[in-house]
């Protein structure tokens, strides 16, 4: 969840360190620093809180002169934030200086290790303790760059990103990975180094991906790669065609109110991806495989795990395969059992979420392929699944994730219909069908996001409320999971998500006078049982939201506040219900003054379990 940024060439480190750093914030910091190299020694520099003071006591970077550096904004995952414990982090004379992404799991005993060979440590951090155990082989062993980092990355067990100066090679940073995210930019006569794309964009779209166990050098003017083994290897840099002003906010006031907006485009955009002459195609994915299997496993976190919760309805439906659907987190430590002729498929934005990439591991370990659904190209899901299914939504900066959500829920009802097609449980009329109703969506998300003031006012009435529910069956109940988690996440207002055939068995004693009860009635068959529910809670006190389709009217006999959504296939309808209830999370955090962007204790990316 930490964020790295580095910098050779013939420009003022510290400016480009801290502008880079800028760009990640949305990963989620509780400190941050620089470490830059001038004629003489590295200096450095870290400040705990907001970037802004980091940018204050460098005088934007200012201050701090010299052309190679490297940056980090902190996540504390040891030792409790402060400046002390913030990156960059060096060994007892300031030979080696590094940052760090990661969890080393075995740092207490290398920590004592070292302290048994006279090293003195000043932080709680684990990335100390790899930065001086560097330093160890550096001095014990007289050994170059590279074998003093293959010697310690060999002894460390847990993830990492590294990049390391020394002061004895001035003009050079060196990087090593292990599942965690980090990327190389490759400029004219200057190279960067980071954790994620946006941190370099502005610079660069030219971009390596350095893979687990291996070892990058970067000069001004060079970008080499090693093994674990020191031999020399090859990258193909990947162009990136994101435009730099993608990350910035165009106009809205918030990041997340401007990918709310994003998403008829990230929906478009994604299933013109795998949408020609209207079939729909996956080059890279063994279609045998899909038209063979006998059941599927879909595997997320947050709202992955929603996506996957709408998607295990769909392909049920459309596919007639039983579907199992797992917390990325339980799958890895439920000891699964995978059935033959089976796949996992594991949905990520990032594609470096820790309990996802150890949930692919296990999958494969067990023999069972696996498909990947993921938003970043090169991340490190992708490229260790079988078969990875690109989201096409851009990059996302606000910590809640809702074009991406999006973008997730149009690539699983495209692989539902497409094995059902193979499967020949879908007709070629219904599969043509189910296309023109899928083509029609970013249309139909355009007409919902006109509908925003309305929300916003309904949301201003609300800001104060202590407890929100969110009811529905079905599709209508993974929607409504997704709701909850949109509102708890950026307006700190407690929520909950239930099945509403389950309110009578508990739940309903929590009800409440005023308490809001928002209602998902989208599916036709289950509309009548879910009016019943919710009848229920009002005549216990509760407020009532609902959001159904248009025709739907009767609602309005029963619900305070309606929300009409287009209609369309009933089993895309999640793609269109979410809408309102982002807005409805957006505008409560916005009356409440809240950060919609950083919500506290988050972070974008989980890289660490």
């Amino acid at each position: 969840m930490c964020g790295i940024v580095g910098y050779v060439g013939r420009r003022q480190a510290a400016p480009i360190l801290l502008s880079g750093l800028r760009k990640l914030e949305y990963r989620g910091y509780d400190s941050a620093g620089i470490a830059v190299r001038n004629e003489r020694e590295i200096v450095t520099v870290k400040a705990q809180g907001r970037l802004q003071r980091l940018f204050d006591k460098t005088d934007n970077g200012n201050a701090v002169e010299g052309f190679c550096g490297i940056g980090h904004t902190r996540w504390a995952t040891h030792g409790e934030p402060s400046e002390i414990n913030a990156h960059p982090h060096a060994s007892d004379d300031g030979n080696v200086v590094g940052v760090h992404n990661g969890i080393i799991e075995n740092y207490q005993e290398l920590k004592d290790k070292l302290l048994r060979k006279g090293y003195h440590f000043y932080s709680s951090t684990d990335t100390e303790v790899a930065i001086k155990l560097v330093d160890y082989y550096w001095k014990k062993y007289q050994l170059g760059a590279v074998d003093a980092i293959n010697r310690a990355m060999v002894r460390i067990r847990g993830s990492y990103a590294l990049a390391i100066m020394f002061r004895d090679i001035p003009g050079e940073i060196w990087v090593a990975r292990k599942d965690s995210p980090l990327i190389i930019g490759a400029g004219d006569g200057e190279n960067f180094v980071a954790s994620d794309v946006p941190a370099i964009l502005s610079h660069t779209r030219s971009v390596y991906y350095i893979d687990n166990l291996e070892i990058g050098r970067l000069t001004a003017d060079s970008i080499t790669f090693y093994n674990l083994d020191g031999d020399t290897i090859e990258h193909t840099p990947v162009t990136i065609d994101w435009d730099a002003e993608a990350a910035e906010k165009g106009g809205f006031e918030h990041y997340m109110l401007k990918e709310i907006h994003e998403q008829p485009a990230a929906v478009r955009e994604t299933m013109n991806s795998y949408v020609h002459d209207r079939r729909i195609t996956f080059e890279d994915v063994d279609e045998s495989v899909l038209a063979g299997l006998e059941r599927i496993y879909i595997v997320g976190c947050g709202s992955a795990y929603h996506a996957g919760l709408a998607g295990k309805a769909v392909f049920e439906s459309l596919t007639d395969l039983p579907v199992e659907i797992d917390l990325a987190s339980e799958f890895r430590y439920r000891d699964p059992k995978l059935v033959r002729n089976s796949m996992v498929i594991i949905i990520s934005q990032s594609g470096e979420t820790a309990d996802s990439l150890a949930a692919l591991r296990l999958a494969r370990e067990k023999g069972v392929p696996v498909l990947s659904v993921v938003n970043v190209v090169g991340s490190s899901i992708a490229r260790e699944s079988d078969w990875c299914v690109y989201t096409h939504a851009g990059p996302e900066i606000s910590v809640a994730t809702t074009k991406a959500y999006s973008a997730q829920l149009i690539v699983l009802y495209l692989l539902a219909i497409r094995i059902g097609e193979l499967k020949g449980t879908i007709s070629e009329e219904y599969s043509a069908e189910l296309l023109d109703a899928m083509l029609k969506l970013p249309d139909q998300i355009s007409r919902l996001l006109e509908d925003k003031e309305r929300i916003q006012w309904f949301a201003s009435k609300y800001a104060s409320a202590r407890d929100i529910f969110f009811i529905g069956r079905g599709l209508d109940y993974a929607v409504s999971m997704e709701g909850s988690l949109k509102l708890k996440e950026i307006s700190y207002i407690h929520s909950e998500a239930y099945a509403a055939g389950e309110l009578k068995h508990g739940t309903i004693s929590l009800i409440e006078d005023g308490i809001l009860v928002v209602g998902i009635l989208t599916q036709q068959a289950l509309f009548e049982k879910t009016v019943s529910n919710m009848v229920e809670v009002k005549s216990r006190g509760a407020y009532l939201m609902a959001v159904t389709s248009y025709g739907n009217y009767s609602i309005e006999d029963t619900a305070n506040f309606c929300v009409y959504i287009p209609k369309t296939d009933e089993h895309f309808m999640a793609s269109l219900a979410v809408i309102p209830l982002q807005l409805l999370a957006y505008y409560i955090s916005v009356a409440k003054g809240l950060n919609v962007d950083k919500p506290r204790n988050l972070a974008k990316s989980v890289t660490v379990e």
